[in-house]
């Protein structure tokens, strides 16, 4: 349509933040975290979008993305979304080829929604009034208080009903360690809050399985990338005889990865993550794939990027509200939103699109492009 508006600009910026204590789960380590941010402009409107990647995306949206989106209708996203997945056809599309898609797939989703004034859970039709979330961190460099002291937190401050830690410490071979830290994040919670824990893919099969029926005798119900999601017929093996839900997917970048993993009956929970899958447009349909087999979807971490989308799939069960996170949006962004009792609630009442507003003065000392 020539009457709608363009995209008249689009740009990219690269933000690190240190984390507030050193950061590492049970197969990669860090100290910081960075998130490269998209603005995409039609006239006065800008709308942006987020992932959490190398600074190097940047510049994959710069070469490669920003050209196929300028002038183009603004209210076409799905349309430009398989423009900018074929636009990194030779890069590479899984890893940070998706992640730049993403980030500008968010951003025209958030521009489309301010350009009609519609918060953009009613642009897309909300199908539930709010999102559940789960707090998550409890990683494996953190000494029991500090451990203690966030799951507290989040279960008797916040009224967070579920809480994850990390568990596969040194690629598995802690184990010991592993079950003594999930003993005492049930002594924290209680018995009523529910107990998660991810190993990121740090054990083998048999071991997998062995520390499954440990973790039951702690009433864990989410056990998270028991082994690498990279090897589908293990994962399903594992989800057939481990007694709580058996869960993956956060390392999905395109469409027919979600489908494998489904059909490889892998998962109970499928994760899909906003930020990585090539954006809101590709999300939705990772989520309707699930939907037809019947399987919720829980939303990976950048909880703000997901918010608004979660709340319009009937199948979601959660959204990660995850510490780093957490914690860098609510330094950037104004309009982030609060989980006391458990759940957010995206779009009520609240101002257009994502309801996100970059504080360029509070990010000015992490920018780093």
């Amino acid at each position: 349509m020539t009457d709608q508006p363009v995209v008249e600009q689009v740009d990219s910026s690269v933000y690190t933040v240190p984390t507030d204590a050193p950061e590492a789960d049970g197969t990669l380590a860090w100290d910081k975290t960075t998130l490269v941010l998209v603005t995409v402009r039609s006239g006065d409107v800008s709308g942006l979008g987020y992932t959490y990647a190398p600074a190097a995306t940047a510049e994959l949206v710069d070469d490669l993305l920003a050209g196929v989106v300028t002038g183009s209708p603004a209210f076409d996203v799905p349309r430009l979304n398989e423009d900018m997945c074929r636009a990194v056809r030779n890069a590479g599309q899984p890893g940070i080829g998706a992640q730049a898609v993403a980030a500008v797939d968010i951003a025209l989703w958030d521009l489309k929604a301010r350009l009609l004034g519609l918060p953009l859970v009613s642009l897309l039709g909300a199908a539930r009034d709010d999102v559940p979330v789960y707090g998550s961190g409890g990683f494996t460099t953190y000494d029991d208080q500090r451990q203690d002291r966030q799951l507290r937190t989040w279960a008797e401050d916040q009224g967070i009903p579920r809480v994850k830690i990390k568990i596969g410490e040194s690629w598995g071979t802690r184990e010991d360690r592993d079950l003594e830290r999930v003993r005492q994040a049930r002594a924290s919670v209680g018995d009523t809050t529910a107990l998660y824990v991810d190993a990121n893919g740090g054990y083998g099969a048999k071991q997998a399985l062995r520390v499954a029926d440990a973790l039951a005798g702690h009433g864990v119900t989410w056990f998270e990338e028991p082994v690498s999601s990279d090897h589908l017929t293990t994962l399903a093996g594992i989800r057939a005889h481990a007694p709580m839900d058996v869960t993956a997917g956060e390392y999905g970048y395109t469409l027919p990865y979600f489908e494998h993993m489904l059909a490889a009956e892998a998962v109970d929970c499928l994760q899909i993550d906003v930020t990585r899958c090539g954006g809101i447009t590709v999300w939705l349909r990772a989520a309707a794939l699930a939907h037809a087999r019947g399987l919720d979807v829980s939303g990976h971490c950048a909880p703000h990027a997901h918010a608004q989308v979660a709340a319009a799939v009937p199948n979601l069960r959660h959204l990660e509200w995850f510490h780093d996170h957490v914690r860098i949006e609510r330094i950037l962004f104004d309009g982030v939103l609060d989980p006391a009792g458990g759940s957010i609630a995206p779009g009520t009442g609240g101002p257009p699109g994502l309801g996100l507003t970059l504080d360029a003065e509070r990010a000015r000392p992490y920018r780093v492009r």
